[in-house]
């Protein structure tokens, strides 16, 4: 058992380990229901023309599913992650720890919880560039992310409605995609740190240079390498400054020596868990993004939830506040800042935010 849970620790740390300002671990969160396992989708076309002739699609849940009279599963709860990430990052103590536990609010006992693996994401288990096609892999969008996990969840989980939806970052921008492509698949999300807008200005700007850090790269040699290119390293390292926070930063790396062990900690780190094809993958498939034209399709209840110190979605442009009034029922909360605050990545900070998420489910039937 012991063997068992640290395998699922260092899962969790390694999911983490991109993410400039994870918390600290001293375990990750576990549970007798914890499982794992893999739905094959058969013929999937990519919106780009090709077609693969099998997706493997990963999987984490928690919890018990729940049938009405109908048969029809009615305590899900889906949780995706942001950009080249997996399910397991949600495993942290300071989210699940906070609200996976007997009488919080997604209680495990209450709730059958489901963390994907996200068709595409370097992290995870589901199929990817990585696994053999490399440069040649379809170049999906965030579209075919969102198919993917609606396949997963109908086909391979039977689940064909969701109590509550929940997406951080790039989750986030798909939430807004599905709700409203798919109007009727749930009751209610919970949208943290992304706007629903197209994919532009810095936001766009830093994706094209982390791409284009690898891509100008004689190492990358089209997405055929030997070796992680040395341009991965520049383009996590651009991660790392878009998603740092100064005042925590100053905190915890007060001196030089500080500041400089850490970047190359974390460069290495990196450098062993990130293929180079998936991170440009990931950060390309924001490409077409734009959810504004049909917020008003959302039937669902919406509670969006940004950082005021959010790099990739800054709150001094006032765009959620606009653009959440497309949506029917929809709501933004704008979290000030906090010594708790950890900016684009505050959605890990449950307790930040949870009082907001329980205010928001007394409203839910």
């Amino acid at each position: 058992m012991k063997s068992k849970l640290w395998r699922i620790f260092a899962l969790a740390v390694l999911s983490c380990a991109a993410v400039p300002v994870c918390a600290q671990q001293d375990a990750a969160w576990t549970s007798p229901t914890l499982k794992e396992g893999d739905y094959v989708a058969k013929n999937f076309k990519v919106s780009d023309g090709q077609t693969l002739p099998e997706v493997r699609l990963h999987y984490t849940t928690i919890g018990t599913p729940q049938r009405d009279a109908a048969g029809h599963v009615n305590n899900a709860v889906l949780i995706l992650h942001g950009t080249n990430r997996a399910g397991r990052v949600w495993l942290a103590p300071t989210f699940a720890g906070v609200l996976f536990g007997p009488g919080q609010l997604l209680d495990a006992s209450k709730y059958y919880l489901i963390l994907p693996d996200q068709f595409g994401a370097g992290m995870g288990k589901s199929s990817k560039p990585s696994d053999g096609l490399r440069a040649k892999f379809p170049h999906y969008d965030y579209s075919d992310m969102v198919r993917a996990s609606q396949i997963l969840l109908k086909e391979g989980l039977q689940v064909d409605h969701l109590h509550l939806f929940i997406g951080a970052s790039m989750g986030c921008m798909e939430g807004f995609m599905w709700g409203e492509s798919n109007p009727t698949d749930m009751d209610a999300m919970l949208l943290l740190s992304c706007l629903p807008i197209e994919v532009a200005s810095r936001n766009r700007m830093v994706r094209k240079i982390m791409v284009d850090d690898i891509r100008n790269d004689p190492g990358w040699n089209n997405g055929n390498y030997t070796q992680q290119p040395y341009g991965l390293r520049a383009a996590l390292g651009h991660l790392l400054v878009v998603g740092s926070v100064p005042t925590y930063w100053q905190k915890i790396y007060p001196t030089a020596a500080a500041a400089d062990k850490y970047v190359n900690d974390y460069i290495e780190s990196n450098m062993k868990t990130t293929d180079a094809n998936d991170f440009m993958y990931q950060y390309d498939a924001s490409r077409n993004y734009d959810a504004s034209k049909d917020l008003d399709k959302i039937q669902a209840k919406v509670l969006l939830i940004n950082p005021q110190e959010d790099f990739w979605n800054p709150a001094e442009l006032g765009i959620a506040e606009k653009e959440i009034k497309k949506v029917k029922n929809g709501k933004f909360v704008l979290l000030p800042f906090s010594d708790d605050s950890r900016g684009h990545y505050t959605f890990f900070q449950a307790k930040v935010w949870q009082s907001h998420l329980a205010e928001f489910m007394k409203t839910l039937k």
